[in-house]
């Protein structure tokens, strides 16, 4: 419900899974503030080669972002930074130069970005394989409690971590909304359902302990509503929930009013909560 691209090989392999990776990186990840400092030349671009045919232009050595970051760690006193990630492999000219810049720093965060080059327009690369290299970089100051952001949408805090390695953030970022009868636990509990991405929430009933809300996910055509037979059409369904050590925990599921569906499966579950939920219906 409710943060650059990669070279392109002139194999056709290497072509789709490079540029299927330009795609997942162009707008992902937290982005530096406004008047960050992000280095003209670290700004990946798609290659001619990408959409020329086989062995057009002339080999030239471009800057890209990686596929994707794994892993990060602090030595030196905490200002030592190393990044781990995913780079193209195979051969000498897939992957050079990976190196971390820090773009901006704030009170809370710090930013890096990570770039290395490859030889695009070569006809004889072959840079289908995934390699995995290591990037660092010096910290104007310790990283402390603040947290990490790397451009590729990926994000790390020592909070929890068992140095030197830091801890990877989730989706919901580095320390999601305690369980609690607020709007930010509301989405940390959808969030832990296996329903559409674009699915809305309705009324909550919650007393700190124990929740349930209503999920609706949209069915059918994509149209505006009342535009045609089935524009309109959803799917309703009802979900219970207890607290747990790490947020929500979605236990039981239904439709029918009342405290039916819940108390089949859990007979704590109150009344208080459940009493006077309608029946759901689904939406045509």
């Amino acid at each position: 419900m409710e943060s650059r691209r990669r070279p392109a090989g002139v194999l056709l392999s290497a072509l789709v899974v490079l540029s299927l990776g330009a795609c997942g990186t162009q707008q992902a990840g937290p982005r530096a503030p406004t008047d960050a400092r992000t280095p003209a030349s670290a700004t990946a671009r798609t290659p001619a080669s990408a959409t020329a045919p086989a062995g057009a232009g002339t080999p030239h050595w471009q800057t890209f972002a990686p596929f994707r970051v794994t892993a990060a760690r602090l030595t030196g006193g905490g200002r030592t930074l190393g990044v781990d990630a995913q780079v193209p492999g195979g051969g000498r000219t897939c992957a050079r130069d990976l190196k971390a810049v820090v773009t901006s720093v704030s009170a809370r965060t710090v930013w890096v970005q990570i770039t290395f080059s490859a030889l695009t327009g070569d006809p004889r690369a072959d840079c289908s394989k995934t390699a995995t290299g290591t990037a660092t970089v010096r910290l104007p100051s310790a990283l402390g409690d603040r947290e990490l952001a790397v451009d590729t949408g990926t994000t790390f805090t020592a909070d929890g971590a068992d140095l030197p390695e830091l801890r990877l953030c989730g989706s919901l970022g580095c320390h999601p909304a305690p369980t609690g009868c607020t709007p930010a636990s509301y989405d940390q509990a959808v969030a832990a359902l296996d329903v559409p991405k674009h699915t809305s929430r309705g009324e909550e009933h919650c007393d700190g302990k124990w929740l349930v809300f209503d999920v609706s996910s949209r069915m059918g055509p994509a149209c505006a509503e009342g535009g045609a037979p089935g524009c309109g059409a959803s799917r309703g369904d009802r979900w219970f929930f207890r607290a747990g050590a790490t947020g929500w925990e979605p236990f039981a599921r239904g439709t029918n009013a009342g405290c039916a569906d819940v108390h089949r499966t859990e007979p704590a579950f109150p009344s208080a909560l459940c009493a006077g939920l309608p029946e759901l219906r689904r939406a045509d």
